[in-house]
């Protein structure tokens, strides 16, 4: 648990958690396939190719919503929001969490565990019990989120961990190397297996536009979306698909976050900052840390791309996320708009040119 200044334990963080998964039941059909994936008595070909067409039916190929109101109050066009609250838990986090399940399940693990505050320890509750893997996640006991009963729920096993997130990832990758079990934090040694599922998100925004945007903007926490978007759209410009690689847009809460740190302050790698300095808020937790594991790649990529960063504050995100609600009807979760500001504060400090600007978005319809 977090420490006051003046050393006294602090309350437990209630999240601000509007991630939430799905409310359309799944098809007959992906049911009974997550049925035979799970099943341990089947062979193993066929389980995996179960658990394939899960993912190619319910995971990814999120919405790329033009955000004509928002174009009209902020005066720049065009905005799209691709907005991945339509994956089976309600974030992006899907993405990595199927594909490492899966993964797992290739290679013979009967267990994966992972570090969370709350979305994604969801989604790799849910990727791991489509598969049939035992599932122990690893939580912060200074935290608090609805989304711990969904993972038990999903029968996902909870230990408490004193002290911070990142305490949380050193008991989980431990835990890992001392039993066998599969691995899912970021930063380890799947990281290019979530880099290349992040990097699908560049390829359905390609699909859709037919070219690279001006820029997209992401929020950002450990770093690994933004730097497997980049990426993603590095592969495409290379291969000759897209005419440019669009300007990476990084967005984070107010001073705790080491990735807009070392950007604003001109670095080329990440410091981490002082931990007892670090406060988490009901709004802010998805994008704080002290350290950000992937955070010289995300670095990287704002560097590399000529984009920009820039940190927002709670107040700034609540307003975000509600005139988001009001005028494109999405239930966005506050700290995934950190993105949508940096862009924005951006242009209005300095106009941006008339182009296509994406936006990286979670939460809820």
């Amino acid at each position: 648990m977090n420490q006051s200044p003046e050393g006294e334990p602090e309350v437990a963080v209630p999240l601000l958690d509007s991630a939430s998964p799905s409310d359309t039941p799944l098809p007959r059909e992906i049911v009974s396939q997550a049925e035979v994936a799970s099943d341990p008595e089947r062979d193993l070909d066929e389980r995996l190719e179960a658990y394939e067409d899960i993912i190619d039916s319910e995971v990814g190929d999120s919405d790329l919503l033009r955000a004509r109101n928002i174009e009209r109050e902020v005066g720049l066009r065009q905005i799209f929001l691709k907005f991945e609250g339509s994956n089976p838990s309600g974030t992006q986090k899907d993405r990595i969490a199927f594909a490492q399940a899966q993964d797992a399940l290739r290679r013979g693990f009967d267990t994966i565990t992972v570090a969370t505050c709350g979305n994604y320890g969801a989604a790799v509750a849910l990727a791991a019990q489509m598969a049939g893997l035992r599932c122990v996640i690893f939580i912060p006991e200074g935290y608090r989120t609805r989304r711990e009963i969904e993972m038990t729920q999903r029968g996902a096993e909870i230990e408490q961990v004193a002290g911070d997130y990142e305490r949380a990832v050193e008991a989980s990758r431990d835990r890992a190397l001392e039993r066998e079990f599969y691995d899912a934090n970021p930063g380890g040694v799947n990281l290019d297996l979530q880099l290349r599922a992040y990097g699908a998100i560049a390829y359905e925004i390609y699909d859709e536009l037919r070219d690279a945007p001006a820029a997209v903007a992401i929020p950002v926490s450990n770093g690994t979306t933004l730097a497997g978007v980049y990426r993603g759209f590095v592969s495409l410009y290379r291969r000759g698909k897209t005419s440019r690689v669009p300007r990476i847009v990084a967005g984070s809460s107010y001073r705790k976050n080491p990735i807009v740190h070392a950007w604003r302050n001109g670095h080329t790698t990440c410091e981490d900052l002082p931990p007892e300095k670090i406060r988490e808020t009901p709004v802010n937790e998805p994008l704080i840390n002290w350290h950000s594991i992937d955070g010289d790649l995300a670095l990287d990529a704002i560097w590399s791309s000529e984009g920009w960063a820039a940190h927002v504050s709670d107040k700034a995100l609540m307003s975000q996320a509600r005139s988001i609600r009001e005028q494109q009807g999405l239930n966005a979760l506050p700290a995934s708009t950190a993105g949508l500001f940096a862009l924005v504060d951006r242009h209005v400090r300095d106009p941006l040119p008339g182009d296509r600007y994406v936006v990286l978005l979670t939460g809820r319809k």
